[in-house]
């Protein structure tokens, strides 16, 4: 029997954790984390050259299909889960949506939806 302590401690986790994201995710608590080094003009740091684009292409790629796979054993409460985070990016009060964060929220039901066919096919 589940103990509703514990879920509603994990769900209060869950929340808090999401809940630092700000409109293109990685905040602080008390909103976006800044490092005086990266204000500063002192660091420099150059475009991507298209060698390294297509290097990171490549490799979200194999993240996806990676977590597609891992998705794929999941139970269906962890992918009930991963919807639940996904209908969760939102952005903070006083904040507007940014179009970047709702598309995150969308690719990853796509993953689970993904992932689920994947299910349906191997079992």
């Amino acid at each position: 029997m589940p103990d509703h302590e514990s879920d509603l401690s994990a769900l209060q986790l869950r929340q808090n954790a999401l809940s630092r994201w700000d409109n293109e995710g990685g905040a602080g608590p008390h909103g976006p984390q800044t490092n005086s080094a990266l204000s500063d003009d002192r660091v420099d740091v150059p475009p991507l050259t298209d060698a390294e684009l297509v290097q990171l292409r490549v490799r979200v790629i194999a993240l996806e299909n990676l977590m597609i796979s891992i998705l794929a054993e999941a139970s269906d409460h962890q992918l009930q889960l991963v919807g639940e985070m996904a209908s969760y990016i939102s952005p903070r009060p006083g904040f507007k949506h940014h179009p970047l964060t709702i598309h995150a929220a969308t690719h990853m039901i796509n993953l689970v939806d993904r992932a689920r066919h994947f299910r349906s096919r191997t079992k």
